[in-house]
């Protein structure tokens, strides 16, 4: 009876706050001003207020909520613990393996995390004439290496 009479209040009040902005010439405002209050009283008519009114007053409702929230509670938990766990314990032992294994490209011909192949800049020793032909910035024959290498 009180939530019927507070939503027919509700009601009222959104009318006459449409109707005074209807006679400021905010037609399509008022138009939805009056759409949003209309909304209350069509709820008590329909019966959802009852039907809302009855759920929120039932202890089994409210266990049932409760049970609801332990659930959820159980499956975020369990879902955050495999995050930071890495999965099942097959998909562990899975990237374990991988690990364990070099790291190859799929279409590279030796490691990419090796040592490098024998005669490449990295394991020539550096010579004086090298040192000092090749400021910072001059010596690009490392790049023009990979670019050739990708047939750029």
């Amino acid at each position: 009876m009180l939530a019927e009479t507070i939503c027919s209040a509700v009601s009222a009040a959104g009318l006459g706050i449409a109707a005074v902005t209807a006679w400021r010439k905010r037609f399509l405002a008022a138009t939805r001003i009056a759409a949003y209050s209309l909304v209350p009283i069509a709820l008590v008519l329909t019966g959802i207020v009852d039907w809302v009114a009855g759920i929120a007053f039932k202890p089994s409702v409210w266990l049932g909520f409760g049970l609801l929230a332990v659930a959820w509670l159980l499956f975020t938990t369990t879902r955050a613990v495999e995050r930071r766990g890495g999965g099942t314990r097959k998909e562990r032992r899975a990237a374990a393996r991988a690990a364990q294994g070099e790291a190859v490209a799929p279409a590279a011909s030796a490691p990419s995390l090796g040592a490098g192949l024998p005669g490449t800049l990295a394991q020539q020793p550096k010579t004086k004439s090298r040192q000092q032909s090749a400021s910072p910035g001059e010596d690009f024959s490392d790049i023009e290496a990979i670019l050739k290498k990708h047939g750029i």
